[in-house]
């Protein structure tokens, strides 16, 4: 049943897509908003109990580590494709970016496909939508969408980003508890809801009005309390000060779990409804999967100067 319910989302979601595209796709002057998150901090999580999922059973991260404030942006993952190109951590297969998987164990359940060993694709740069830009040398984030979060990115792109710095994607626990924090709340930023504190399906902000439903991602951490031209925000950050863990885009999760192929999102994005936000919230698709409204975040162990003492 969860898996038919992800892909009923999936298929509402490329319904969205299609109905999207199809408006204000050709606006001309970029929008420039300066939001002041810095997308290159990390945030702390403490080890802990926490209240996982939608009954809020009693769960627990053992162990510190570290998560990013905000999803990985166009400009982050630019500059990473540039040296994971010159070092041949990825391959360009004619407008495909490919890297190498060693494969999944296969459990050979009735559902489940077989993830082989190979060079699998993490972003094709000819789809209609994408940010990243390439003239067959250097990869650079396309003007105005800098500081957007990344899309149009497989899980296997994600995960290869991660690894490339000594990173990793987040668990599912992990991503709830800084997520949610130790309390039972709904959203992110506590039990109300309303449009000013995520870009979700139809939440007319500045962007969604400018390039349409499926173009319309915000900048990270736009959600944070400030008005830009005259449409007003509310802080949406979690308990431990990260952004836009409900809305802009799904974010892929590392677990790869037993008898399935399939890899988890997170989080909800602008082609959902607002329902789709609460914390418990998830998607899924197999990893070679990418979409407008699908990126990631990163987390990692905790660096020395973060430890305490």
């Amino acid at each position: 049943m969860k898996q038919r319910k992800s892909i009923y989302i999936l298929t509402a979601t490329i319904l969205i897509m299609t109905l999207g595209l199809a408006f204000k796709v050709n606006a001309q002057d970029e929008l420039q908003m300066d939001t002041g998150v810095n997308p290159g901090e990390w945030i702390l999580i403490p080890a802990g109990e926490f209240y996982k999922g939608q009954h809020n059973h009693e769960a627990e991260v053992d162990y510190d580590y570290e998560i990013m404030a905000t999803h990985v942006t166009n400009a982050q993952y630019a500059g990473y494709l540039n040296k994971a190109l010159d070092s041949g951590f990825v391959k360009m297969i004619g407008d495909t970016i490919k890297g190498y998987y060693p494969g999944d164990e296969f459990d050979g359940y009735k559902h489940e496909f077989k993830i082989e060993e190979g060079y699998w694709t993490h972003m094709v740069l000819d789809e209609k939508g994408i940010h990243i830009k390439f003239d067959g040398t250097k990869f650079w984030a396309q003007k105005g969408f800098e500081d957007h979060p990344v899309i149009m990115v497989s899980w296997f792109g994600a995960k290869s980003y991660a690894d490339f710095y000594g990173w990793r994607l987040p668990t599912e626990l992990e991503w709830e508890k800084a997520a949610r924090g130790s309390d039972t709340r709904a959203y992110p930023w506590g039990n109300n809801f309303d449009e000013s504190y995520a870009n979700y399906y139809k939440s007319f902000d500045p962007f969604e009005e400018a390039y349409g439903i499926m173009r319309g991602t915000t900048p990270v951490g736009f959600y944070n309390g400030k008005t830009y031209s005259g449409f007003k925000t509310s802080d949406n950050r979690s308990p431990y000060g990260l952004y836009d863990m409900a809305g802009n885009v799904w974010q892929w999760v590392g677990d790869d779990k037993p008898f399935v192929h399939y890899r988890y999102m997170r989080g909800g994005s602008l082609a959902t409804y607002s329902q789709h936000l609460r914390i418990w919230g998830e998607n899924s698709a197999g990893p070679d999967y990418y979409g407008l409204d699908v990126g990631f975040r990163c987390a990692r162990d905790v660096q020395d100067e973060n430890k305490k003492k």
